[in-house]
């Protein structure tokens, strides 16, 4: 194995232990409450809440010196106006809209196949938790670390091979850390063009915003939609539940539009002088055929299709 592929097999196997790890610190700490303070977890507030511990600030002490191993380098810095701000926030919401219709497509297509529904982890969560731990933990702290992970500490250390290199892997590394079908497709198109955005301006700031406001549209305000629809459907007609609807739709309406407008002018991405340090011959091959990348991939495979099966 070549000194390239190495080094994105490290890369692999340390964001495999990052999950492992995660894995193993919340089946511990669940297994202790469960014997010492059994009711803690039938709260689900409390146990998403610990959940959310052992998946994101446990494992940070330990991720982090994983990637410190691992030489980085700073990206150049460029602010970005309110303007174009607002042409990102359309474009990542566009991608999602894509990716939730590839999404929806694939999982109902299996679930006719396999004749079972096809559960959506992340909605069934949001439905079940309490509004304002949908808004800290999936609105604020999730789209912190997340970012953190796989921009940050990836983009740092993959950038010397090339901007294309460093979104293509923060894609589908975010895609498949996921770990269901239904959220695969529209995180790993999103993942893609955070990490887009980050190369771009050197801020990571700016895409944990984006990461934010769209987290908070799905978590938040999707739920104030599901119910404002609800009652229209039914009959309970009052001038709020309308009003948000039509205004919904006229967001979402110019949001495509404008998203749409600007991923087809799309032409070429310039990244303000980012160079390619080292060029690889087979990118894709050297990128993802090597163990680490493979141990990688094949755990949340299995994760998905685990979750498509029960």
């Amino acid at each position: 194995m070549n000194s390239n592929k190495k080094f994105f097999s490290r890369i692999g196997f340390n964001y495999l232990i990052y999950a492992v790890f995660s894995l193993v610190i919340t089946m511990i700490l669940a297994n202790i409450i469960a014997y010492t303070s059994p009711e803690i977890l039938n709260n689900i507030n409390t146990s998403t809440t610990i959940t959310a511990i052992c998946n994101y600030i446990l494992p940070l002490p330990v991720f982090i010196y994983l990637m410190g191993k691992l030489d980085s380098k700073k990206l150049e810095i460029h602010k970005i106006n309110a303007r174009t701000f607002l042409k990102y926030l359309c474009i990542t919401f566009t991608l999602m809209w894509i990716g939730n219709i590839i999404g929806v497509i694939i999982t109902t297509s299996l679930s006719g196949a396999i004749q079972s529904d096809i559960s959506n982890p992340i909605q069934d969560l949001i439905n079940s938790t309490g509004i304002w731990l949908n808004i800290v933990l999936i609105s604020i702290i999730g789209p912190v670390f997340e970012e953190f992970f796989f921009r940050k500490l990836l983009i740092d250390r993959t950038i010397k091979y090339g901007a294309r290199t460093s979104i293509v892997l923060s894609a589908v590394m975010f895609g498949l850390f996921h770990g269901n079908l239904n959220q695969f497709f529209y995180s790993a198109l999103i993942g893609g063009f955070f990490a887009y955005v980050y190369i771009k301006t050197g801020k990571i700031t700016y895409t944990i915003l984006l990461h934010m406001i769209i987290n908070l549209l799905g978590s938040v305000v999707s739920l104030f939609l599901n119910s404002s629809v609800t009652n229209l459907i039914t009959g309970t007609i009052n001038p709020f539940d309308l009003i948000f609807v039509l205004l919904y739709l006229a967001i979402l309406i110019i949001t495509l539009i404008i998203g749409l407008t600007n991923l087809l002018n799309y032409k070429q991405a310039k990244f303000n002088g980012q160079k390619t340090e080292i060029s690889l011959q087979k990118p894709l091959k050297t990128i993802f055929l090597n163990l680490g990348m493979f141990c990688f991939i094949i755990f949340f495979t299995i994760k998905m299709v685990l979750q498509v099966i029960n």
